[in-house]
């Protein structure tokens, strides 16, 4: 795992490159790489790389250069079929300098092109300048698990990095709001497309390349899921059985190290899955890391502990208090270049940390939930968009609309808030039942939050738009593999770039077995029941694992990764957070009505509404503005204000 970055100048474009520049974008990424660093610098390009040695410690330092000096590279990321690329290259004559992947992406470019990454099972995101042609190449892997970030400036400059920071160190892209991109972040956590919140800064989609020549770019795609395949046939016992012998491949390879690994262990049945296998694979004991808070609704430990038990792990684990989640909140902003979607990245950055005293590599389980529908969601989607199909067919208009307006007009309660979310009180469609129905701010929310001036500006702005774009792909059968295409191509890059950036904040790289690409394809022609049956999700994990997990794992409901936010915003931590979002210098922002964002505090203070997701939202873009636009340090940022020293 590396932090790479660079810049590329066109032609008619006055003086070289300045070596200051492109070594101030590599130092803002040292905790991606405290092994080596490594800087190479020709008249239109400048390349910079930090190195975290996982393969060939010893040798491997980048940017590495091809034999007759044509290529030049910079990488991040891990080829799982490196030894098998590296045993056909030598067959076909190729001299290997050294034993890491970087030097088989290296010569499969030198032999086949930007064609070459379609060989490559992993995760990577990769820059190669080509001397003779003059021309830059980037590649992001299949599902994104390595990020890679541009701006092409006005004069045809490129600027890119493994993360926004390294390209605003650059003094060539200014840190401004993306104010456009505002109702996609409300919506969905985090940016979903192509934009981020930085004005002109955007990500490579995963699965793609971009080529730059001369300061003209071409982005084309070389991967995506078979959306014709067709379901898979066979009984579902022999199905079961391949899908364990494919998740115990995809472990397997990611066990390829030459550095102490360990797995997240977080007590669920995807975490365990990957320890059992682990287990199966290894000879020695399997080193566990999980992490807990000491609220007792957001304390796992206890299944964590039994799995550990179960497959002997050399367990570790470590407890957080609210002052610990606070105090590293701005730093954790920092590192993940855009405000905190979910709180589970603070532990996250803990649990890294912990893990980063035994070991250099970790597995996790991200990704299951997206390819063998493990939300809750979709189930509860799909019903609804079931019986509210029917309750179209049978019952009026009017009749539909008084119902719901009776259910409006119910005393604030659990149940109320429930039925609010159904066909009842909803039309029966995808974007109601689902995209609006499990967003954060919903376009309702963001009508009555957002500020008039903003209103106008983002007038017609679909935040469902990558999500629709991605359904549309797929045709109209088949909704489950739908939705979780939808989820695979939006929601599943937030989670997988928290992933990233907080194991990376710790120096340690984190391997995504679930996401192994052929387990993927494979995966989504699985018949939809063996996903998801009743109440059931994951089925084929579940009984790939029955006889292996103990059986309270199996069985358990899944949790997600518990954080107390919305209990400590009503109690320790009320005062921090009015005075950051109901603060003069947020509210003169002009981004959003003061009086709602005033509602939104004291209902939920009150305890009369739900609004934990929605205020950590305001909190992070928030904290994010004062660090990124007002330059505040991150040690200091909100701290202050929230009172934290004598809490």
């Amino acid at each position: 795992m590396c932090g790479i970055c660079g810049v590329a100048y066109p032609d008619l474009l006055a003086g070289g490159i300045d070596p200051a520049r492109v070594v101030a974008m590599r130092d803002q990424l040292t905790h991606r790489g405290p092994d080596g660093e490594g800087v190479f610098i020709d008249e239109r390009v400048g390349l910079g790389h930090r190195r975290l040695s996982i393969i060939d410690v010893a040798h491997g330092a980048q940017p590495m250069r091809s034999a007759d000096g044509r290529f030049h590279i910079v990488y991040n990321g891990e080829v799982y079929n490196h030894p098998a690329l590296k045993a056909r290259l030598e067959s076909a004559g190729v001299h290997y300098e050294t034993r890491c992947d970087t030097e088989t992406v290296l010569h499969l470019y030198e032999r086949e092109g930007p064609g070459a990454v379609r060989q490559l099972r992993g995760m990577f995101a990769i820059a190669i300048w080509d001397r003779q042609r003059r021309e830059l190449f980037l590649a992001r892997d299949r599902f994104g698990v390595k990020p890679l970030y541009y701006a092409l400036l006005a004069d045809g400059r490129l600027v890119f990095g493994s993360e926004v920071k390294s390209l605003l160190a650059s003094g060539l892209v200014p840190a401004r709001l993306n104010r456009r991109a505002l109702p996609d972040y409300l919506a969905n956590y985090a940016t979903t497309g192509e934009d981020t919140l930085f004005e002109g800064v955007k990500r490579l989609p995963a699965g793609h390349t971009l080529s730059w020549r001369n300061g003209q770019v071409s982005i084309e795609q070389f991967w995506d899921l078979d959306l014709e395949a067709p379901t898979l046939t066979g009984s579902d016992d022999d199905l079961v059985e391949e899908y364990r012998e494919r998740l115990t491949e995809a472990v397997r390879l990611r066990l390829m190290s030459d550095v102490p690994l360990g797995v997240f262990l977080s007590g669920g049945i995807d975490s365990a899955a990957i320890t059992a296998i682990m287990t199966s694979l290894m000879q020695e004991p399997v080193k566990s890391f999980s992490v807990a808070f000491n609220e007792r609704e957001a304390n796992e430990l206890a299944y964590a502990r039994m799995v550990s038990g179960r497959f002997g792990t050399d367990h570790h684990e470590v407890t957080l208090s609210r002052e610990d989640f606070f105090g590293a909140l701005p730093r954790m902003i920092w590192h993940e270049d855009e405000p905190i979607a979910h709180p589970s990245s603070i532990p996250l950055y803990f649990v890294s940390r912990l893990a980063a005293e035994h070991v250099k590599v970790v597995l996790t389980g991200e990704g299951s939930d997206e390819t063998l529908a493990g939300y809750n969601r979709y189930r509860v989607a799909l019903l609804n968009l079931q019986l509210g199909r029917m309750y179209q067919g049978v019952m009026p208009g009017p009749l539909r609309r008084l119902g719901a307006g009776a259910i409006g007009a119910l005393p604030a309660s659990t149940a109320r808030r429930r039925l609010l979310r159904t066909f009842l009180a909803l039309p029966a469609d995808l974007d109601s039942l689902y995209f609006a129905n499990f967003s954060v701010f919903s376009p309702a929310w963001q009508a009555r939050l957002l500020a008039p001036g903003m209103r106008t500006l983002v007038n017609g702005i679909d935040p469902f738009q990558e999500a629709h774009r991605a359904l549309a792909r797929w045709g109209t059968s088949r909704m489950l593999d739908r939705l979780l295409y939808a989820d695979m191509k939006t929601y599943l890059h937030e989670l997988l770039m928290k992933q990233d950036q907080m194991s990376m904040a710790a120096s340690i790289e984190s391997r995504v077995p679930f996401l192994d690409h052929p387990l993927v394809e494979w995966s989504m022609r699985l018949p939809p029941h063996l996903k998801l049956r009743g109440l059931t999700t994951k089925v084929v994990l579940r009984r790939a694992m029955a006889g292996i997990l103990p059986a309270e794992i199996l069985t358990r409901k899944k949790m997600g990764f518990p954080v107390p936010v919305g209990t400590w915003f009503r109690g320790a931590s009320a005062t921090w957070l009015r005075d950051i979002v109901l603060s003069e210098r947020a509210l003169a922002r002009g981004l959003f009505d003061p009086a709602v964002v005033r509602e939104l505090v004291e209902t939920h203070q009150r305890g009369t509404a739900q609004h934990t997701e929605r205020l950590w939202m305001l909190l992070n873009l928030e904290l994010w503005q004062r660090m990124f636009l007002d330059g505040e340090p991150a040690e200091g940022t909100g701290l202050a204000l929230a009172g934290m020293a004598s809490a």
